[in-house]
C-alpha cells in the first residue's frame, strides 16, 4: 500500500489547472449505457474511481476507445447480459460507490439488473432508499437475494409518474433521471438535486435526444422517448479540486493561480473561503489567490461565531468541509464546522489535534476550530487517509506543517485526484510517493 512522504513548509507558486469533475464523470459514464450509438466524453480525469468504472463498462460489453488524453469514445451496442449476472460483476460493483448509478440506465435499457451493495468511502451511513424508491415509483420491483448478497430489480415497462424525493440526493436524482428518459409517459421529479453535475448529465441526455426540462432547478420534467442516440460531451472542472487548491495556497501563505476554474459553476465555494478571510481574485475564468501572511475569520452580523455548514446545492458541498476545517486551523479567529450529511467525516480531526491544531470535536457532526493565525505551525505527523476528502485535507495539513509527515492509504486520495503529487511538486510542493 502506497504512502505520501510530505515535507512541509514549502511555498507554492505559478499556476495549476483542475482536472475534469470526478462526480460528473461517474454520472455521464453510466449514461452511455442508454444508447447503442457512440458517446464521446472529453476531460475525463485519470483517477481510480473513473478508471474502475470504465473497466467495468468494458466488462459489460461496452466498446471503449481512447481518442486522446482524457477523451474516450463509448459504444454500448451489445451488452453482455450473462456477465451482468456474474459474481465478477457484483464484485466490481461492490468496490465502487459510483456503480450504483448503473441501476437506472440498465433497468431502462434491459428491464432488469442485479446489483451488489456498493463500497466507497467509510464516512458513515449512506443509504440507497432514494435510488430504490425512485425505481419503484417508475414501476420496477426489487428483492434482496441473501445468497448473492445483491438486489434484483425488474421493470420491463417503466412508466413515468410524479415523485417527491425524500432527500435531494445527487446520485439518486441522476439514477432516476436515467431510468426515466426511456420510460413511457412523463416523469416529474420534485426536490431533485440541482448540482452543476446533474445539470451536465441532463444536458448530455438532451443532446442524446432526451426531453428534460427544468434543468438547474429542483423540479425536473422528463418526457420519455423511445430511444437515444450518440453525442459528445465535455466535463466541467472539478470544483472540489478548485477548493482544495484554494486551501493549499491559503494555509501555506502562497500566491497561486488556478486556471480555467469554471467560476460560473462554483456557486458559493469561493465565498465560503472568503468568509475565512482568504482573498480570492477573479481574472477571466482564473482564480488568483494572493500570498497572505494572515487571514481573519468573519463573524456573523450580530457578532456571534461563524458557522460553516454543508447544504444541498446551491448550498456548500459537504466534500469541501474537511478542507475548510484544515484551512481554519491557521486563520485568525474561530469557526464552527457543521457536517450535517455524514456522521463519520469529522473523525479525522484527531490527527490534526495531534499536529497541534486547536479543535474541539463536539459530536460526530460538529467541530469548533480555534485558529493559530500562523503564530504556530502544525507539527509533523503520521496519518492514514480514511476517505478521499479527509485524505486531501491531511495532505494540505502536512504541506503546512513543520517537518516531514507520512500519509498512508493514499489510494483513497488517488480515487479522486489525478497525479496529485507531480502536479503539486511542479508548483513548489515536496511530496514523494513511497510503496
Amino acid at each position: 500500500m502506497a504512502s505520501f512522504i510530505v515535507e512541509g513548509g514549502h511555498k507554492l507558486h505559478g499556476s495549476i489547472t483542475p482536472q475534469g469533475a470526478k462526480n460528473e464523470a461517474l454520472q455521464v459514464l453510466c449514461a452511455v449505457l442508454l444508447t447503442k450509438e457512440t458517446v464521446v466524453i472529453d476531460n475525463l480525469p485519470n483517477i481510480l474511481d473513473v478508471n474502475n468504472l470504465i473497466d467495468l463498462l468494458g466488462s459489460i460489453g461496452v466498446t471503449v476507445e481512447k481518442l486522446a488524453k482524457g477523451k474516450f469514445a463509448f459504444t454500448a451496442a451489445n451488452l453482455d447480459t450473462a456477465y451482468l449476472r456474474s459474481a465478477d460483476f457484483l464484485k466490481k460493483c461492490n468496490k465502487l460507490r459510483g456503480s450504483v448509478m448503473l441501476i437506472g440506465p440498465l433497468l431502462a435499457r434491459l428491464g432488469e439488473v442485479t446489483y451488489a451493495k456498493p463500497g466507497g468511502d467509510k464516512i458513515g451511513r449512506r443509504r440507497l432508499d432514494t435510488h430504490f424508491q425512485g425505481m419503484v415509483n417508475l414501476g420496477a420491483t426489487f428483492e434482496y437475494d441473501q445468497e448473492l448478497l445483491a438486489y434484483r430489480f425488474e421493470g420491463k415497462h417503466l412508466q413515468g409518474t410524479y415523485m417527491l424525493l425524500d432527500e435531494a440526493s445527487v446520485t439518486g436524482t441522476a439514477n432516476i433521471i436515467m431510468a426515466s428518459v426511456l420510460a413511457k409517459g412523463t416523469t416529474t421529479i420534485y426536490n431533485a438535486a440541482c448540482e452543476p453535475y446533474v445539470q451536465q448529465l441532463c444536458r448530455l441526455l438532451n443532446n442524446m435526444g432526451a426531453k428534460i426540462s427544468g434543468v438547474g432547478s429542483n423540479l425536473l420534467t422528463i418526457e420519455g422517448v423511445k430511444e437515444l442516440h450518440g453525442a459528445q460531451h465535455k466535463l466541467l472542472p472539478d470544483m472540489i479540486e478548485v477548493g482544495s487548491f484554494i486551501g493549499m495556497a491559503a494555509i501555506t501563505g502562497s500566491e497561486l493561480r488556478i486556471k480555467n476554474a469554471g467560476i460560473k459553476d462554483l456557486g458559493i465555494i469561493p465565498d465560503a473561503f472568503r468568509r475565512l478571510g482568504i482573498r480570492i481574485d477573479e481574472e477571466g475564468d482564473d482564480l488568483v489567490i494572493p500570498a497572505q501572511e494572515h487571514y481573519q475569520i468573519e463573524s456573523f452580523l450580530d457578532g456571534s461565531i461563524l458557522t460553516v455548514a454543508d447544504a444541498p446545492w446551491p448550498g456548500l458541498t459537504p466534500d469541501l468541509l474537511s478542507v475548510l476545517l484544515v484551512v481554519a486551523t491557521q486563520a485568525k479567529g474561530s469557526v464552527l464546522i457543521h457536517q450535517k450529511m455524514f456522521e463519520s467525516r469529522l473523525f479525522f480531526v484527531d490527527k490534526l489535534i495531534d499536529m497541534g491544531a486547536q479543535i474541539i470535536l463536539c459530536d460526530p457532526h460538529r467541530a469548533v476550530v480555534i485558529g493559530h493565525d500562523h503564530t504556530r505551525q502544525l507539527k509533523r505527523n503520521n496519518m492514514t487517509s480514511p476517505d478521499i476528502r479527509a485524505g486531501i485535507a491531511m495532505l494540505i495539513a502536512a504541506m503546512s506543517a513543520d517537518g516531514t509527515s507520512k500519509i498512508d492509504h493514499i489510494d483513497q486520495i488517488d480515487r479522486g485526484y489525478e497525479d496529485i503529487e507531480h502536479r503539486l511538486n511542479a508548483i513548489g510542493a515536496c511530496i514523494k510517493r513511497e510503496d
